[in-house]
């Protein structure tokens, strides 16, 4: 799949290079961390934009407990591991960005209140990684707040992909918006924060 994504972007005159990386595979990560340092030497944008909901996840009260830890796996965990290897790379940077790639449903203010978009979905294990990869985003800007490496979560809307069977009231564009305007923001950009491509988003 990677290599065909490649091969399509090449035909559109972009330079690019693929490379492997399965987040449940720790020297996979590793691996490519080495072959981004051997190749450029450092690091200007990491995007981490893993998803995945299990079918049984669920309601809390009936989902699968594999599910909820296959969810935090590779949402979370795996994600952090990325973040945590590519660190050093990062740092080379003049000037990164660290984008994570939240949900609405990760939000627990959202999740919590009556008659909002999040209020009545309810995937606990999806949800509960996306909240862990939103406290990661707060922890590392906080860690990295010295430094000119900008951490920022997403949210990119309800998007049509594969994770929802292409059922999302929004396209692609529209979904990377955000995410393509933090990826891209200097030293002087914000941290730490949370937002969609309408604005502020509450934890």
């Amino acid at each position: 799949m990677g290599l065909a994504a490649c091969d399509k972007l090449k035909t559109n005159g972009a330079k690019i290079q693929f490379i492997e990386l399965d987040l449940l595979k720790p020297e996979t990560i590793e691996k490519a961390a080495a072959t981004v340092e051997q190749e450029y030497g450092r690091l200007d944008i990491l995007i981490n934009n893993a998803g995945i909901i299990d079918s049984e996840d669920g309601l809390p009260s009936k989902t699968a407990i594999n599910a909820v830890e296959k969810a935090m796996a590779t949402n979370f965990v795996g994600q952090l591991r990325v973040t945590q290897a590519m660190l050093p790379l990062l740092k080379q940077s003049k000037e990164a960005s660290v984008v994570n790639v939240s949900s609405g449903l990760g939000s627990l203010k959202l999740n919590g209140e009556e008659n909002t978009p999040y209020s009545e979905v309810k995937f606990l294990g999806y949800s509960a990684s996306k909240a862990a990869l939103n406290i990661m985003t707060v922890h590392f800007a906080y860690e990295l707040r010295n430094t000119p490496i900008k951490v920022n979560s997403v949210c990119p809307g309800y998007t049509a992909t594969d994770l929802n069977n292409n059922q999302g009231t929004q396209t692609i564009e529209e979904g990377a918006i955000e995410t393509v305007r933090l990826a891209l923001i200097g030293s002087d950009g914000p941290n730490g924060k949370y937002s969609d491509r309408h604005g502020s988003m509450p934890w």
